[in-house]
């Protein structure tokens, strides 16, 4: 196969910050993706609908000429939203879901929600007005093993959130393990999952191979070989449960590249390409399409795209920095070769 056309894909996943580094980093996500869930973690968080809506506006401005490209808005969700907020948000047609996270659990994660359990009265909201939540599936117990933290969130809270909200629209956000697999394939139809390029291609091994290499290291940690093959699976099965988020999160090189490096791949330069790549791993690039540009699509009942993009089995390399003349980032796998580029002729 030397083209593959899909319908315009969604990133159901995805940050692009705000000021001068969402006007840098947004035109790799549009050129690619008709529209994308937007992570409200800035600094401070996007907690009611009025700041997401300026949020919004602020993305737009940010969307390169010539570009069919929509935001779909989140809000972030604190101990204190009010219930009122979230029949707002529920009914705001910008608005599709709350992301929750663990206090501490990632990046700019420090007003998230400290005690789940606390939170049912805020789920049981949702559930009653029918908006998804995305959770951010990890415990920040620090006795925990980071390797461990998804399969601990799985047993302490979303097995009771899951019984407790039968109707409650979850997605688990970016799968890194068998057991997330394994539960979400097992839960009923209103409960999904995102999977990223970077736990599709790689395990833990790539954090550390040949020396510590910052820019393969994000939240969650990529994990062991069998959780690996166990997403790629999942990905492939034709199973709607699960679709494509890209977790794609820009850090300036120089943050990356630091005794303390900040956690995050920053894949929307080469997102579907690289999709491409684990796809055709597994000889399943006919499945790509449904992952990529159906599955999503139909979960936060949006109408499937009706564009294409064609990708072309060319060999090219990953620049080495992506971004402008002030704002330098280097992408996932970058000075490396993928065989897939997206036709350029298209945009």
């Amino acid at each position: 196969m030397k083209t593959l056309t899909i319908t315009r894909p969604d990133d159901m996943h995805l940050h692009v910050r705000n000021d001068a580094l969402l006007q840098a980093v947004l035109p790799y996500t549009a050129r690619q993706f008709a529209r994308a869930i937007i992570m409200p973690n800035l600094k401070p968080p996007v907690i009611t609908v009025a700041q997401a809506l300026a949020y919004r506006e602020e993305i737009l401005s940010a969307v390169p000429e010539g570009c069919d490209f929509t935001p779909l808005m989140t809000l972030y969700l604190t101990a204190a939203t009010p219930i009122n907020e979230i029949k707002l948000a529920a009914e705001n047609e910008h608005i599709h879901a709350f992301k929750l996270y663990p206090a501490g659990a990632t990046t700019h994660s420090d007003a998230g929600v400290a005690d789940i359990k606390a939170a049912y009265p805020l789920f049981a909201a949702m559930e009653q007005y029918g908006i998804p939540i995305l959770l951010h599936g990890e415990v920040t117990d620090p006795e925990c093993d980071i390797f461990d933290r998804e399969k601990e969130f799985i047993e302490r809270y979303l097995t009771g959130m899951v019984n407790n909200f039968p109707a409650l629209k979850i997605v688990f956000e970016h799968a890194t393990t068998q057991e997330a697999v394994d539960f979400v394939a097992a839960a009923r139809e209103n409960i999904a999952a995102t999977i990223t390029p970077q736990h599709l291609l790689y395990n833990r091994n790539a954090i550390l191979a040949g020396g510590i290499r910052p820019h393969y290291y994000c939240l969650p940690v990529l994990k062991r070989e069998q959780h690996r093959l166990a997403l790629m699976k999942a990905a492939m099965s034709g199973n709607p449960k699960f679709f494509l988020g890209t977790d794609s999160a820009p850090h300036l090189t120089h943050l990356k590249e630091n005794a303390c490096g900040c956690a995050g791949c920053f894949s929307a330069p080469v997102a579907l390409e690289l999709y491409a790549e684990a796809f055709e791993s597994a000889n399943a690039l006919d499945k790509l399409e449904a992952f990529a540009s159906h599955f999503g699509a139909d979960f936060y009942g949006l109408p499937r795209n009706s564009g294409s993009i064609t990708l072309q089995k060319q060999s090219h390399t990953v620049p080495q920095f992506c971004g402008t003349t002030d704002i330098s980032i280097t992408p996932l796998k970058a000075n490396e070769t993928l065989a897939w580029q997206v036709n350029t002729s298209d945009e």
